[in-house]
């Protein structure tokens, strides 16, 4: 091959994710795994049984329509209106997507032109790199800091350059756990309308939110036309395997996104969008039941976390709790993280591996509390007694 790198140069040094080799760590030590942030247990039944039946009735079995199937876009336009108030024409403003890591990548290659600038808050999920990367754009990260990662809004308008073509917002925020305030928000929503930024927001955790409240930047004055909205079933309903995501937004930006997403996966998930269309309309009780349960388990590894002597940063939403691990004297989070199987039989996730500037996150630790009550008091037990908690 006249000794030219096989793998497009844009993408050197994302290779294998560090769910993966956390995740194979897991298997290959029997140790409890708190890396990867997916459920143990799957969701309601009913919404199981859903899926079985459109399995049945011959409903999804084939190629669905492009943009999503008419009951699924339906009921995302209802959940927007039924939570926050907004309406979209879910024939023109609703695109259902193989998750919300497909709808990022469609957005990405949708608007961006190589050399544009992209601001998104670090630390950040992996697949933003990589999205960001193959659509030629440049990742300019704004770095969210211990204790609490509220974000460093003067700095935020000092980044933005007139090579700046959008933001890339996650809130609640993947992996820190941070919500955004309305305050911050209106200020966010205030920049780009003053500098005429496009925006993408990922909201997949809009319903674990703990303390606080999620508020859709799309809902905010100036917002209609300039945001895509992105939002998914996986991580609200405990379906994690399904891939049903969705874009909200102008029929516009969604013309412009699903332009994109056609030639990625083309179609994705048929009988699980007619399963989704349903929980989507679950009543309000099992949305309050679900993030109770969540904020229980959050509070249950929190408090073990400390008695291991982690220092912990609790996250006002999502499924994760960041640490540092400077307490046991230790430097090096992915390090820490790799051996961590051996020495306590837990997987975790270096935060430093989603930081563009690594040494902000060098001894930050991630721990998911998605798993089962009696998971997380095994894993809390061998913490405390592996550092002598």
């Amino acid at each position: 091959m006249n000794g030219r790198p096989l793998l497009n140069r844009r993408l050197e040094g994302l290779g294998t994710t560090i769910f993966a080799e956390m995740s194979a760590l897991a298997v290959e030590t029997g140790a409890i795994n708190l890396g990867q942030g997916f459920p143990d247990t799957d969701g309601p039944e009913s919404v199981r049984e859903a899926a079985v039946r459109a399995l049945r009735d011959g409903r999804g079995n084939q190629y669905p329509p492009g943009a999503g199937v008419p009951e699924l876009r339906a009921a995302i336009a209802e959940h927007q209106r039924r939570f926050y108030g907004l309406e979209f024409d879910p024939d023109t403003e609703v695109l259902v997507t193989a998750g919300a890591t497909e709808a990022i990548a469609a957005a990405m290659l949708a608007l961006l032109e190589p050399g544009d600038e992209v601001i998104a808050f670090e630390p950040f999920y992996d697949s933003y790199a990589a999205s960001i990367a193959m659509a030629g754009g440049v990742r300019v990260p704004l770095t969210l800091r211990a204790p609490d990662f509220r974000p460093d809004l003067d700095a935020l308008r000092a980044a933005v350059t007139p090579r700046t073509r959008l933001l890339l917002l996650n809130s609640p925020h993947n992996p820190t756990g941070m919500v955004l305030t309305r305050d911050e928000l209106t200020a966010i929503a205030q920049l780009a309308v003053e500098r005429d930024l496009l925006v993408v927001t990922d909201e997949v955790y809009e319903h674990l939110v703990f303390d606080g409240e999620h508020t859709p930047l799309i809902s905010l004055p100036g917002m209609r036309d300039r945001t895509v909205s992105i939002s998914s079933a996986g991580k609200t309903f405990s379906f994690t395997g399904w891939k049903v995501g969705w874009v909200t937004g102008s029929p516009e930006l969604v013309a412009a996104v699903r332009t994109t997403k056609q030639f990625l996966t083309y179609v994705a998930s048929g009988p699980f969008q007619y399963a989704i269309a349903e929980a989507l309309a679950l009543p309000d009780p099992y949305y309050a039941a679900f993030r109770d349960d969540l904020r229980t388990k959050r509070d249950l590894l929190d408090a073990g976390l400390r008695d291991a002597g982690f220092q912990v940063y609790e996250p006002q939403g999502t499924y994760f709790i960041t640490t540092d691990i400077t307490p046991f004297g230790e430097t090096d989070a992915l390090t820490f993280c790799r051996t961590l199987p051996t020495r306590a039989g837990v997987v975790a996730v270096p935060n430093s591996v989603f930081y563009d500037h690594p040494t902000a996150g060098r001894t930050q630790v991630r721990f998911a509390f998605c798993k089962q009550h009696a998971v997380l008091t095994e894993a809390a037990s061998r913490l405390r007694k592996a550092f002598g908690g």
